[in-house]
């Protein structure tokens, strides 16, 4: 056996070539350090043979399955160049099992898969042997389900919270991410816990879904203006307030506000603002945004008083006016105002999308209103209804779209016979869509800005939203379906799948591609390599050599930023050369 010089390296993941025989073999190997032994140990992984030996080429030759590079090898390369495992390794400590993955790795592993072939944890050793870049040279088969339990039962709520801090300084200093302006927001997703398992954070709540028979687990995520990339997030029992959740983040906001202004290494705090929906007003919270050091652009609820007193100015004769720049087609309306003990600036924003999502279903709900309307006046007709359950019924039938805006509905008579009449006002409905419908009121302390500045910083909420829908059923980093059952490995899961959800947006971002985050990650997908086994005339086991498949331009870029031919040095054989420009002859 001889071996090779390294012929490269990626952070601490070494790369060579070793000679067993007739056949040489491309190696990857790290080095961790045992706490135990003190001393530092050497684990490696044979990638494959670099190529058919020469007496195998007479060989039966098969297909023996294939092993994906692109999209894991991306991912990788990402999670390499802001240092995830280390950081959280080091926020962490020593957990892990003896001789098994450390919390980083199991994080990174469990991230990718849930990127690239989302599955249960009993398939998380199989998706590792499916793909030729590795998170770590252990073997495949020490990634299990029983790991990732034992490991989330050692780490706690404030070492992830920890680690998550390093990561985001790390990322925005490595991918320049702005941070001036951090949308948040949450979501809750659907378990199928039993309902008599213990735990805290699978509770009943409100779902998205809808699901009111099953247990949810709660996400509160703060998202950077640039790329969509979670930079702080919280776990957060199923039943609890969008307003207790912000509330509980105020400690880790302003340790990420002090880690922010490191990674950008200014010299003085920055002055960031925190956007958010109407669900998280609080007059209290407002102040203790400004305590920890963040401005504060909020969408009220119409139902606010001051909100009300937004939209009543904005009634005025010229007080909508068009805004300038990109946002030229919207038009909006701007007061000062106080309330108690805070001074806020209120942008009262017309949006056309807006007008015509809510009239759309606006129009649904009255169709279904009356009908059951009709089927009301009917059974007063008929004298089997009481009046006071003629009201429940007619408030249950309006509660919804604004319909008791304008649909006006007369109740007189008795208890025994009520009397019943309705009917839909046209006017009441054309004031309704043109002073409230398709309106928000925006409120900030960002005195200084202009109303274009405000209006566009909110806009970058949907941000929020789109990570969101990444990460349901059928996104690109699902959720769910979840196996586990615990707090600690709900809360260790719902982690590793936000690091997906920053490794996929930081791929965009390093890509620097306009397409969809689905359709990216397909393309990277088709970086892949056949398995080509040759069974020899001779005896002797088999030889399985990893062939690249061809790859597109697009492809080959991406082979190129993510370093993915030192997994597979015969991948940059497809990459297509530059042809030379032509020289200019000078005329004689």
């Amino acid at each position: 056996m001889n071996v090779a010089g390294a012929v490269g390296h990626m952070k601490d993941m070494h790369f060579f070539e070793r000679t067993v025989g007739e056949v040489r073999y491309r190696v990857v190997a790290d080095s961790v350090w045992d706490a135990v032994a003190r001393r530092s140990v050497a684990r490696q992984v044979v990638l494959g043979p670099v190529k058919a030996p020469p007496a195998a080429e007479d060989a039966d030759v098969r297909i023996a399955g294939s092993k994906s590079i692109g999209d894991a090898g991306a991912l990788l390369w990402v999670a390499e160049q802001i240092g995830l495992v280390e950081h959280i390794n080091q926020a962490c400590g020593q957990v892990g099992a003896e001789g098994g993955p450390s919390v980083g790795e199991m994080v990174l592993a469990v991230a990718l898969q849930r990127a690239c072939t989302p599955g249960p944890k009993c398939d998380l050793a199989e998706f590792i042997d499916g793909c030729l870049p590795r998170a770590s040279c252990l073997r495949a088969d020490k990634f299990t389900g029983q790991a990732f339990h034992r490991i989330g039962t050692q780490v706690t709520e404030q070492s992830l919270e920890s680690a998550q801090i390093a990561i985001a300084r790390a990322a925005v200093q490595r991918f320049e991410l702005s941070t001036d302006v951090l949308a948040f927001d949450t979501t809750n997703f659907d378990t199928y816990i039993d309902t008599k398992t213990p735990g805290e954070l699978a509770r009943r709540g409100h779902a998205k879904s809808k699901r009111g028979d099953l247990r949810v687990v709660g996400l509160g995520v703060l998202v950077s203006e640039t790329g969509h990339v979670p930079l702080l997030h919280r776990t957060y029992p199923g039943n609890s307030s969008d307003q207790a959740v912000l509330q509980a983040c105020l400690d880790g906001l302003g340790a990420l506000h002090d880690a922010l202004d490191e990674g950008e290494g200014r010299n003085k705090p920055a002055q960031r603002t925190v956007v958010r929906d109407g669900g998280f007003w609080s007059e209290q919270l407002e102040l203790e945004l400004e305590f920890v050091g963040y401005y504060s652009i909020i969408s009220l609820p119409l139902s606010h008083t001051s909100a009300k007193q937004a939209l009543q100015a904005a009634t005025k004769r010229g007080a909508m006016k068009h805004l300038k720049g990109a946002l030229q087609d919207v038009r909006a309306a701007r007061i000062r105002t106080r309330f108690g003990e805070v001074d806020r600036t209120l942008v009262v924003v017309e949006s056309k999308e807006l007008l015509e999502g809510q009239k759309r279903g606006i129009q649904t709900a009255l169709r279904k209103a009356k009908k059951e309307l009709e089927a009301l006046e009917a059974r007063v007709l008929k004298g089997n209804i009481s009046r006071s359950r003629l009201q429940e019924r007619v408030k249950q039938a309006l509660r919804r779209e604004h319909l008791a805006a304008f649909v006006v509905v007369e109740i007189g008579g008795d208890e025994k016979r009520p009397s019943f009449q309705w009917r839909v006002d046209d006017k009441l409905r054309h004031r309704l869509e043109t002073t409230r419908l398709g309106r928000r009121v925006l409120c900030t302390d960002r005195h200084n800005w202009s109303t274009e500045r405000i209006v566009w910083a909110f806009r970058g909420q949907w941000k929020v939203e789109e990570l969101f829908r990444r990460a349901k059923g059928g996104g690109v980093v699902p959720w769910g379906p979840s196996y586990q059952w615990t707090d600690s490995s709900l809360r260790l899961h719902t982690f590793a799948t936000v690091i997906g959800l920053m490794l996929v947006s930081l791929t965009r971002l390093a890509l620097g591609t306009d397409m969809p985050t689905k359709k990216m990650m397909e393309q990277l997908a088709g970086i892949n390599a056949a398995l080509m086994r040759y069974r020899r005339q001779r005896k002797g086991r088999p030889i399985t050599v990893p062939v690249p498949a061809r790859i597109d331009a697009d492809q080959a870029r991406a082979v190129r930023i993510f370093e993915l031919d030192r997994w597979l040095p015969s991948l940059s054989s497809w990459i297509p050369r530059r042809k030379p420009k032509p020289k200019n002859h000078a005329k004689s």
